[in-house]
């Protein structure tokens, strides 16, 4: 059970101080929106904060390939003007996803052509160090590694959270910091679930959706031909063939190469067992880079259950000065990069309400940013749901949006206007409801013609071109 201040304290008393759990992308982004508006924000986080972009015990993920999508893109320079020019001068790559990459959807080659929806290609700690090096310089904020949040303190009603109990991992010595707000980023091990049983509040209702993917990245050094000189290669897995890979140069001079598998695929972590894996992959560019390449470390593996998402928007009562933002708001199948794009894109929603007054904040906060969710989890849990072993929701209406989009799938492989709206809707650019427009179904519907002749051009029967 939470402990609670003792009335007129000065803890009761309205204070100018923020705490955010957790120095991840999600709390980062969460530290710059509260800085407009509150004289201190103090983040702290579990870890021994490195002082490099180095990888760290607290986000097991960050030696995997990473790329941060066009709107993530976006969000992150509103937040942090001037971020992306730093990311590529510290050796990120950038380019055209449609034109400067292979896309394979459903074993097909989208069709490459001028965008204009450019993406970066940069390691999770390149991105995380220069976003934390931005916060660090911010006026009023702190950012306190080897912390670890014991609990939150309320006032006697268990009604607002006036501050959290913490503790230092070096010393062991416990103190409060007083705070009117709060906002938990800590990750998929948020414990705000407990934290708000103990105030008699009730949980809120969970979706989840199972991924069951297991994914294994290693680093290789990249040469001018490799991959035709392109910025990635990605093979989406579907039904009948769950498994995938990903090809992303995360500097000039290195690729990360990904090889993933769904529902009891294993990617394998030898050398010669990863390039046959990638060589049952449509397409050859993956297994070309893992036979001709440097290999620069050791493969790294990583599981994931499930995506899960929390529905504080249902709820009829908040924690008042309790927000919960990030993984520990919700999760996505990591296959799909839209992690640390929906982080800072829920910050800005974060910057906007704060910016109106903090009156009825969580409730506010939780019905907004449950709208910047629904297109990435509608994006992640459609793509697992196709698969008949994926447990799961299902409505009835999915089987016919699933039957379009396989042969919306198809046609981007001749039709480059297609595979450009795909891939706006991919990277959050535009919402998913875009894909159905009624001009983009006659264009799904007219694709036949040349989809027939493409298959009987092709080696083999199967269609797909790159130009």
């Amino acid at each position: 059970m939470p402990p609670t201040t003792p009335p007129g304290s000065d803890a009761a008393t309205p204070r100018s101080h923020a705490v955010v759990i957790g120095a991840g992308m999600a709390g980062l982004t969460a530290a710059r929106a509260l800085a407009d508006t509150h004289e201190r924000v103090t983040v702290v986080d579990r870890d021994t904060l490195p002082d490099g972009p180095e990888a760290r015990r607290g986000v097991p993920q960050g030696r995997q390939l990473h790329v941060l999508l066009a709107r993530g893109a976006q969000a992150l320079d509103e937040l942090f003007p001037g971020i992306l020019d730093e990311l590529v001068g510290a050796g990120a790559t950038h380019g055209d996803t449609q034109n400067d990459a292979h896309w394979y959807l459903d074993g097909h080659l989208l069709r490459r052509a001028p965008s204009g929806v450019f993406s970066y290609g940069a390691s999770r700690p390149l991105i995380e160090h220069r976003v934390r090096a931005r916060v660090t310089a911010l006026a009023g904020v702190d950012v306190v590694g080897e912390t670890e949040v014991l609990e939150p303190v309320t006032t006697p009603d268990r009604r607002r959270v006036t501050g959290v109990r913490v503790r230092s991992r070096a010393t062991g010595t416990a103190k409060t910091l007083d705070a009117d707000l709060v906002v938990d980023a800590s990750g998929r091990g948020s414990r705000a679930l407990t934290w708000l049983a103990g105030t008699g509040l009730p949980r809120p209702t969970t979706s989840r959706v199972s991924a069951d993917v297991a994914y294994v990245t290693r680093h290789f050094r990249r040469e001018p031909h490799h991959i035709g000189g392109l910025t990635g290669v990605a093979v989406v897995g579907f039904p009948g063939m769950p498994r995938g890979g990903a090809v992303l140069a995360e500097r000039k001079d290195r690729f990360a190469v990904v090889l993933f598998g769904q529902f009891g695929e294993e990617p394998p972590t030898d050398h010669a067992g990863m390039v046959a894996y990638a060589e049952s992959l449509p397409g050859p560019e993956v297994a070309e880079v893992l036979r001709t390449a440097e290999p620069l470390d050791e493969p790294v593996r990583t599981r994931y259950p499930a995506s899960a998402r929390h529905h504080y928007e249902k709820l009829t009562r908040h924690l008042d000065g309790f927000l919960v933002t990030g993984d520990a708001l919700c999760t996505f199948n990591p296959a799909y990069g839209q992690g640390m794009t929906a982080a800072a894109l829920q910050s800005l929603t974060l910057r906007r309400l704060l910016a109106q007054g903090t009156d009825d904040l969580p409730r506010r906060f939780f019905r907004a940013v449950a709208r910047v969710v629904d297109a990435p989890w509608l994006l992640a849990t459609g793509g697992d749901l196709r698969f008949p072993e994926a447990e799961g929701r299902r409505r009835p209406v999915d089987g016919l949006l699933d039957a379009y989009l396989t042969r919306y799938r198809a046609a981007t492989s001749v039709d480059p206007v297609l595979g450009r709206t795909f891939l706006t809707v991919a990277h959050m650019v535009a919402p998913p409801t875009r894909l159905m427009a009624p001009g983009h179904v006659l264009r799904v519907l007219r694709s036949g013609r040349a989809l027939r002749a493409a298959s009987r051009r092709a080696p083999g029967g199967r269609g797909g071109t790159s130009r």
